[in-house]
């Protein structure tokens, strides 16, 4: 496998596992098990999640600019916005605590396979037990202190490889009473900081980046485009699909991934 296709390919994962509840490092996995490729290296990485930061922005540019004109005027037309955008940076708070608390145990990056399987299967697990139980009582615009607080900390658990960022976010949205639209449209404007946050994280060790430039505008591209029609047609279907679909996906990849590697 070239390095070029390597690109689409990883762009591509990327680009539909960021959203979606079905773990992106289980699916990053897939590559490397089969086709026994390499790292394309940190600039990938930074490309790729450039990509999807600028899909959801992109994506959700009218609630942004309301947010940010919310936050710099007292136009009291705006106050649901207001706080939606206090609640977003609360809800961000904590995994940006953990991923400081732990940064040097997610760089030794001690996880294998068999450990991101077990996880996997494991949050799925309880995506689907919140899923069935959930209320639905709330909208996105009555999401309180408390209610933030908790989906940050759902939030935390993506930090271990195989639970779903998007997943664990979306289950404690879930668990707090949000629709199943909202949760999901929280899950995602949840992910500009914490994407953002992961970038800065990445660019910290930037002097040591080398570039291949095709490698980097290739996963770039494609992670943008691809995340962006995720976003757009989960968000459409997401209320009649539910999480069942997403929660067997992931039981099967799980034991797939335990069984051939």
């Amino acid at each position: 496998m070239t390095d070029y296709f390597l690109s689409f390919l990883l762009g591509l994962i990327q680009g539909l596992t960021e959203f979606l509840p079905i773990s992106s490092s289980a699916h990053l996995l897939f590559p490397t098990l089969i086709f026994g490729t390499n790292d394309l290296g940190l600039s990938f990485d930074i490309a790729v999640h450039a990509g999807t930061l600028i899909a959801v922005i992109f994506f959700f540019r009218n609630e942004i600019k309301c947010m940010l004109k919310s936050v710099t005027t007292s136009d009291t037309s705006l106050s649901d916005y207001r706080k939606l955008t206090y609640m977003l940076i609360i809800a961000t708070i904590p995994i940006v605590v953990a991923g400081l608390g732990f940064s040097d145990f997610i760089e030794d990056r001690i996880f294998n396979v068999s450990s991101i399987a077990i996880t996997n299967l494991i949050f799925a697990i309880i995506l689907f037990v919140v899923f069935l139980n959930r209320k639905e009582n709330l909208s996105i615009f009555e999401i309180s202190l408390k209610a933030a607080i908790l989906i940050g900390f759902f939030q935390c658990f993506a930090l271990i490889p195989g639970a779903s960022r998007s997943g664990m976010a979306i289950t404690g949205a879930l668990l707090i009473g949000l629709n199943l639209k909202d949760a999901s449209k929280f899950t995602f404007l949840l992910s500009i900081p914490t994407i953002a946050g992961a970038l800065i994280f990445l660019l910290v060790d930037f002097n040591q980046i080398s570039f291949d430039y095709l490698n980097v505008l290739i996963g770039f591209f494609v992670s943008m485009i691809v995340a962006f029609f995720t976003i757009k047609y989960f968000l459409a279907f997401v209320e009649r699909i539910g999480m069942v679909p997403f929660v067997m996906y992931r039981v099967i990849l799980g034991l797939m991934l335990l069984i051939i590697f």
